[in-house]
């Protein structure tokens, strides 16, 4: 199917340029509060000093920075958006192109706020992302085009009302482990959006208050969600769906061969706990018919597609 194909394709596209240790000029830039995002190209190591202005890891330059917070906090002086995050891990366009980061690292810190991994749309505009899903290679495409390898190790993710950590369309690789999501979410926890695949999301603990489910997975694949501990509150743990139609963007790769395994969902609904529903949506939307008139994809069948999913070992109080 084209999207194990194109993981296999993203994962032979790993530029890896040995970034460098920052220097005591780019550290004292970096903590320097500021209401202008600093770009961040190089490995920063801090001692638990605060970095009081957003930070953007963009194109092919960023690959291999880091940023290791010594327990400090990132946090930005106005509200975080989608268009504005705490962190961002972009791609750039240049030309007919897309330079996108690899190999990027956070850990140690709290974030307060949100965390955005953008190929095609980032910065907030969809026309790319929607010209290409009207073409048979989207997935490849879009996976191409994303940034990869992203890890977040030992962050603590805290919410202000936006989804803390949203992995978007074609982002591969993206690891987060030995975490933990609280503060408060209109929306979901994590996000993995459409053409998304090989993320791993193990060793957390959820204990967020969110609007929705904890973890969506919408038209992500062959993603693990293993050994984490999620506080329900009464409301869902992991959905599968694929959201057809929104944007008018066609959605092409289905939730499929995802694992979600060894997980504690505690806080249950009694009569329904929700903890894994595979399968979500299946077109109930009233924008599914957005992207009607294309052979394939959410274009033709609106369904969720959800096929191939492990869920083993899961445990479910009440």
């Amino acid at each position: 199917m084209e999207a194990a194909f194109a993981l296999a394709a993203a994962l032979t596209l790993q530029a890896q340029p040995a970034a460098r240790p920052c220097t005591a000029q780019e550290v004292r830039d970096l903590t320097t509060p500021s209401d202008q995002p600093y770009r961040l190209l190089c490995q920063a190591v801090l001692s638990g000093v605060d970095v009081r202005r957003r930070v953007l890891i963009e194109g092919e330059a960023a690959s291999g920075a880091s940023l290791d917070c010594g327990g400090g906090a990132v946090r930005q002086p106005g509200s975080p958006s989608t268009a504005a995050p705490t962190v961002a891990v972009w791609s750039r366009r240049e030309g007919d192109g897309w330079s996108r980061p690899a190999d990027v690292t956070l850990r140690n810190c709290r974030i307060l706020g949100n965390v955005r991994i953008w190929g095609m749309g980032a910065g907030g505009s969809m026309r790319d992302l929607l010209a290409s899903s009207r073409t048979p290679g989207h997935t490849t495409a879009a996976q191409s085009a994303a940034p990869i390898k992203v890890a977040m190790d030992r962050i603590r993710f805290e919410g202000v009302g936006t989804i803390p950590l949203y992995v978007g369309p074609g982002v591969t690789q993206t690891r987060v482990t030995r975490s933990t999501f609280s503060g408060r979410s209109t929306s979901v926890a994590v996000y993995l959006d459409a053409e998304s695949a090989g993320a791993v999301i193990q060793d957390n603990d959820f204990d967020i208050r969110t609007g929705r489910e904890q973890i969506a997975v919408d038209g992500s694949g062959a993603n693990r969600i293993v050994g984490n501990r999620l506080a329900l509150g009464g409301r869902g743990g992991v959905f599968l769906y694929r959201n057809c139609g929104e944007d008018g963007v066609i959605r092409h790769q289905t939730p499929s061969y995802n694992q979600i395994t060894d997980n504690v969902f505690s806080g249950a609904g009694w009569w329904r706990p929700r903890a894994v529903v595979i399968g979500a949506r299946e077109g109930r939307r009233p924008y599914c018919g957005d992207d009607r008139g294309w052979p394939f994809g959410s274009s033709l069948n609106d369904g969720d597609g959800a096929t191939g999913n492990v869920t083993t070992g899961n445990v479910v109080r009440r």
